[in-house]
């Protein structure tokens, strides 16, 4: 039998109580919206609560999902606002009970763990609006991820500030993502028409495949929806992950404004994080960033589902703009605010990203021991379906910790033997 907790205005409350007990539904207590707690949330499995902005809050939201217990809303509010939080659409305000009891006895959307990494992935590197550094995460990410020894591309679907091609030294007549999103309307794309519209770029970890982004931002309606989701398809037959760059707004408000059978500006974004099994999703270590990043949390996990992967990574972590203690604050906010308990912090490390300005290259290329790069290393191992050893990753690659290099090579030439005895095992 259900438990139910009942959070409406009087005399609606009771009307709904003694209906719902003739439906046989078991009611356990019967509050004022405005008197909710978790006390009273642990011994119920939905709660009925009005489809309004004072008695629907993210924390009222966080602390359901974390409680397994399931929302049910009367009046018939905002679907924006219900949308925001992934809610069902409400019921009429005037209900009757066995319409009540019904919707509590619909078997609910299953709340199921993040789905396992499968061999071909799509990653999606996104973050909130200013510069908290999506595209420099992306092509190191992507560098990282190649560094493991599987196949990785990198997208730049950004229909707002693509900037892929500049940083990685490529000419803005490279054909890129929109050439694949033109050959997958016309039923022409597939994994060999794909490494034809790709720029390879050497990295130290080997050939990283890239199609470039818009050459001008006015260029937008080429990325539409239905083509960009044929190609990120052909994309999982083409190499094993494929990390996407996308730019900071979504807007799900654009289907209300704008003209609904014409394009989106944003559509590419959207349709990138829909279809991602993995999500990064960047903010810089500084208040503004993290202000924006909140806001903006909250229709983003409504837009993904639940079951994809969502990492936070807190970049140019600097106790400059947040105090001694910069990783502590952005833990206690993200977690008070959002919900959010685990967070991937990256060093700000200035020399490396000019460095890598300079030379139009990533930063493992030209400043492989910097602290930036090991910290996005880590986030890629653990991106990984089964973990890999830091020495299986170190020793394949071209440039890296040349000291764990030198160490591991007499072992691979005399199998069995090894000049400096057993050594450390370099588990991530």
């Amino acid at each position: 039998m259900t438990a139910v907790l009942i959070a409406l205005d009087e005399p609606r409350a009771s009307q709904v109580s003694d209906g719902l007990e003739r439906e046989g539904v078991d009611v356990v207590a019967v509050v004022a919206p405005a008197e909710l707690s978790p006390a009273l949330l642990s011994e119920a499995d939905a709660v009925i609560v009005p489809a309004t902005r004072a008695a629907l809050s993210g924390e009222l939201v966080a602390v359901c999902d974390r409680a397994g217990v399931r929302v049910v809303t009367l009046g018939g509010g905002d679907s924006r606002l219900l949308s925001r939080y992934g809610l069902p659409e409400s019921l009429p305000e005037d209900a009757d009970a066995w319409q009540i009891a019904q919707a509590l006895s619909d078997e609910a959307p299953p709340i199921t763990a993040p789905a396992p990494l499968s061999h071909r992935r799509i990653i999606a590197v996104w973050g909130a609006h200013g510069a908290p550094g999506r595209s420099t995460v992306a092509i190191q990410l992507a560098v990282e991820l190649l560094r493991t020894g599987r196949t990785c591309a990198l997208i730049d679907a950004d229909t707002v500030a693509p900037s892929l091609a500049l940083l990685l030294g490529l000419g803005d007549d490279a054909p890129g993502i929109a050439a694949a999103c033109r050959r997958a309307e016309l039923g022409g794309l597939d994994a060999a028409e794909l490494t034809r519209l790709a720029a390879r770029v050497e990295t130290s970890a080997g050939g990283l495949e890239v199609l470039a982004g818009l050459n001008r931002p006015t260029r937008w309606p080429e990325l539409s929806a239905g083509r960009l989701d044929t190609a990120l398809q052909m994309c999982r037959d083409w190499v094993d992950t494929t990390v996407v760059d996308v730019s900071a707004s979504f807007d799900a408000d654009e289907e209300v404004f704008d003209d609904l059978s014409g394009p989106r500006r944003h559509a590419a974004t959207t349709t990138v994080l829909r279809r991602a099994d993995v999500v990064i999703a960047v903010t810089a270590a500084d208040p503004l960033s993290i202000s924006r990043f909140l806001r903006d949390h909250a229709e983003l996990r409504g837009l993904i589902g639940p079951t994809a992967r969502l990492t936070v990574v807190a970049n140019q972590v600097r106790p400059g703009p947040l105090g001694i203690d910069a990783r502590g604050q952005i833990r206690r906010a993200l977690e008070r605010f959002a919900g959010i308990d685990d967070v991937v912090f990256l060093p700000f490390d200035q020399r490396a990203a000019d460095a890598a300005l300079l030379h139009a290259r990533p930063m493992a290329d030209v400043t492989p021991r910097s602290a930036l790069v090991s910290a996005v290393r880590r986030l890629a191992e653990g991106l990984q379906p089964a973990r890999m050893r830091r020495a299986d990753v170190t020793g394949d690659s071209l440039r890296g910790s040349s000291r764990v290099a030198r160490w591991l090579r007499p072992a691979r030439a005399v199998p069995g033997a090894s000049p400096h005895g057993s050594g450390p095992e370099w588990a991530s």
